[in-house]
C-alpha cells in the first residue's frame, strides 16, 4: 500500500467525522473517547513523516529492533567470514520486517491510531501481513542455527522440540490465533477497552505479531520446521481458507451500524474495514505466488531424482494413494 493511498484513506475517514459522529455516535461518546487521546493531530503528509511515539514501549521496541538488527548484521558477518555465503535478499526482507514492526508501534501510524480506526487497521495490517512474512523470508533460525555457540543450539533445539511449543504452532492452534482472533478483536468491546487502557493494547499488539510469525514461518519462510511441517497443497489449502475469513470480516465492519470503538467515527469504521478487506486479500493473493513457486521448483527436483534412479537402472514404484481432499492434506502435512 503506497503512502498517498493510506494518506487519501486517511484523509477521507477524517473528513466524514462529522456525518458520521451525527449518524452512528453521540457526541459525548465522541469527545469522552477524544479526551483520552487528546488534540487530534492534523492528518496530512507532515504528521505521518514526523509525528512519532515517545513514550517508554515504543522506545523500548525501538531498542529491541535495533539489537535484533545489529545482532543478524554481525551473524551475517560471521557467517561470510566462514566462507559462506548469505544472501542479500534475506538481509534486506529481515531489515524490512524490523521496520514495518517500528512503523506499526512506534510512528505515526500509532500515533493515529488513536483518532482514526483506518489507521487503527493499517498498524494491524504492518503487524499481521507485512514484518512476518519479511522477517521469515530473512530466516533468522537458520542463521542463528549456523553462528551461536554449540550449548546455546542445543537449548534453541531443545524448545523447538518441546511438546509446548508443538502445541502452539500447531497448525490449528496457529489458525485460531491468527484468523480468528481478528474477529474477537474487532468486532467486540475489546478494541475499545484496549485502546482505553494502553498497557493492554500493547500487549494486544505483540500477541498479534507472535501470532503471525507463527502463521507465516511456515508458509514462506526459509527456516526449518521442526514440528507441523506442511506440504506446498497443504501450505496454499491454508492461505485459500483465509480468503472468505477475511473478506467476511472486511464486509462485517462495513456493514457496522455503530463505530467500533467510543473515540472513532462510522465512517472511519467503514474505511478501516474496507481497508482491511482490499489489502488483506491482496496480500493473500500475493503470498500464494511464493508458495505456488516453491512446490513447481521441488516437482521438478522429484522429477529429476525419478529420472536419475530411472537411467540407474532402478524399479520405480508408483505412490500409495493417501485418499482425497481436505483429509489427504493433512495426512501428507509432515512430509
Amino acid at each position: 500500500m503506497s503512502a498517498s493511498v493510506v494518506l487519501a484513506s486517511l484523509a477521507a475517514s477524517s473528513g466524514n467525522s462529522g456525518m458520521a459522529g451525527m449518524h452512528g455516535m453521540s457526541g459525548t461518546a465522541g469527545l469522552a473517547g477524544m479526551a483520552g487521546m487528546g488534540v487530534r493531530p492534523p492528518i496530512d503528509g507532515h504528521t505521518i513523516l514526523t509525528r512519532w511515539q515517545a513514550s517508554p514501549f515504543p522506545i523500548v521496541v525501538a531498542v529491541a529492533l535495533i539489537a535484533i538488527l545489529a545482532w543478524y548484521l554481525y551473524a551475517v558477518r560471521k557467517v561470510e567470514r566462514r566462507g559462506r555465503h548469505w544472501p542479500v535478499g534475506r538481509t534486506i526482507c529481515f531489515t524490512s520486517g524490523l521496520l514495518g514492526v517500528e512503523l506499526a508501534l512506534g510512528s505515526s501510524v500509532a500515533v493515529l491510531a488513536g483518532y482514526t480506526f483506518t489507521a487503527h487497521v493499517i498498524q494491524h495490517l504492518l503487524l499481521m501481513i507485512a514484518a512476518p512474512p519479511l522477517l521469515a523470508f530473512g530466516a533468522p533460525m537458520t542463521l542463528l542455527l549456523q553462528t551461536c555457540s554449540r550449548q546455546f543450539k542445543v537449548q534453541v533445539l531443545r524448545v523447538l522440540h518441546s511438546r509446548w511449543f508443538g502445541l502452539l504452532s500447531h497448525p490449528l492452534t496457529v489458525f485460531f490465533l491468527y484468523y480468528l482472533s481478528m474477529y474477537a478483536f474487532f468486532l467486540t468491546g475489546a478494541i475499545g477497552y484496549s485502546m482505553n487502557h494502553m498497557w493492554l493494547m500493547d500487549l494486544i499488539n505483540l500477541g498479534f505479531l507472535g501470532g503471525a510469525t507463527l502463521f507465516w514461518w511456515p508458509m514462506v519462510g526459509l527456516d526449518p520446521i521442526v514440528q507441523w511441517k506442511m506440504s506446498p497443497g497443504f501450505k496454499l489449502l491454508n492461505l485459500l481458507i483465509g480468503i472468505p475469513v477475511e473478506s467476511f470480516l472486511g464486509l462485517a465492519l462495513l456493514m457496522q451500524s455503530r463505530p467500533v470503538a467510543s473515540m472513532y467515527t462510522l465512517a472511519s469504521t467503514h474505511a478501516g474495514g474496507g481497508v482491511l478487506w482490499a489489502a488483506s486479500e491482496a496480500a493473500t493473493i500475493v503470498a500464494l505466488a511464493p508458495v505456488f513457486a516453491k512446490w513447481a521448483a521441488a516437482d521438478q527436483r522429484e522429477g529429476r531424482r525419478i529420472d536419475a534412479r530411472i537411467d540407474a537402472g532402478e524399479t520405480i514404484k508408483p505412490p500409495v494413494m493417501e485418499g482425497h481432499g481436505l483429509a489427504a492434506s493433512f495426512r501428507a502435512m509432515k512430509r
